[in-house]
């Protein structure tokens, strides 16, 4: 590297080099991997979210849907239920195993910043931890151990951070909880009608006191998910109006990049115009690359 040239290690950063041009050659290496962090916590927290969108699904199935006398009501509210339920497992899915922008380790060498062919004088910003290059909006995560662009957040629930290209994903995550919460809460509201004006007597295979326990867990499931998802939607939607992360808010960052604002901040994430792949979780999704890559580990990730 040239006498010109500056090199920093900093954890908050304002670097002037551009992202496009420092991922350039392993940009299309990182995509092709399916990304999975090793952390017992996260793996735990991944492991009760499909336990108990699991379990919500045994009870509106098995404990209210199925004895009902009315087979249209049953069928309806079944296909609507389970169709919710594996939107949101399928999105929960894409977070966690999608590489949210991890940045390339190890790319801070001199042979790799004289390729970038720097102005003399321009300041460039290198991750102590992981030893890269930081391009601009780049956070280190200590759970990843890795620098994510345009990190929002890491989520134990997804076991991934939240970032540049994982965070449609995640709202697509919150979204379908907090709307199959409102549909299970829904039908326990109409199932505890029904059962009170019977007398409890045939509205469930299961003895009164057993079903009174599931639909009253199923009750508080459903307020809890429901108020953590429906926030969480809210705050994801309003910083990508506002081209804002969640740490760029909390630190009180001045923006020194262009803001894509309202719209434009919602197709840069979910891509293209407003259409149904916005809401689809499995746009995109490459099977066959899935299926034929190879295993590896990679520090705290392992890769495909």
């Amino acid at each position: 590297m040239s006498s010109g040239h500056r090199l920093r290690d900093v954890e908050q950063q304002h670097p002037l080099l551009d992202w496009e041009e420092a991922a350039a050659g392993s940009a299309v290496g990182e995509a092709e991997r399916v990304w999975f962090i090793q952390d017992g916590c996260g793996m735990v927290c991944a492991f009760i979210t499909w336990f108990l969108v699991l379990y919500a699904d045994f009870v509106v199935t098995f404990v209210m849907l199925l004895p009902s006398k009315s087979f249209w009501y049953a069928v309806v509210n079944g296909v609507v239920f389970n169709c919710l339920a594996v939107l949101a497992l399928s999105s929960h899915l894409r977070t966690m195993l999608t590489d949210p922008g991890a940045v390339p380790k190890g790319n801070a060498t001199k042979k790799y910043m004289e390729s970038l062919k720097l102005k003399p004088g321009e300041v460039i910003y290198k991750c102590p931890k992981c030893c890269s290059i930081k391009p601009e909006r780049a956070h280190h995560c200590s759970i990843c151990k890795r620098c994510i662009r345009k990190m929002d957040h890491h989520c134990p629930w997804v076991n991934n951070c939240v970032g540049e290209n994982n965070q449609r994903f995640f709202v697509l995550f919150t979204m379908y909880i907090a709307m199959i919460s409102t549909h299970a809460l829904t039908l326990s509201g109409y199932q505890f009608v029904t059962c009170v004006k019977v007398q409890w007597s045939e509205c469930s295979d299961f003895s009164p006191p057993v079903t009174v326990m599931l639909m009253i867990f199923l009750c508080l499931e459903g307020l809890l998910f429901l108020s953590f998802t429906a926030i969480m939607f809210g705050t994801q939607v309003h910083s990508i109006c506002n081209d804002e992360t969640e740490i760029e808010r909390l630190k009180n960052e001045k923006p020194t990049w262009e803001r894509q604002v309202r719209w434009e901040g919602m197709r840069s994430v979910f891509g293209g115009q407003p259409s149904l792949l916005w809401i689809n979780p499995f746009a995109g999704l490459r099977l066959r690359r899935l299926l034929t890559a190879r295993s590896r580990k990679a520090g705290a990730e392992f890769s495909v």
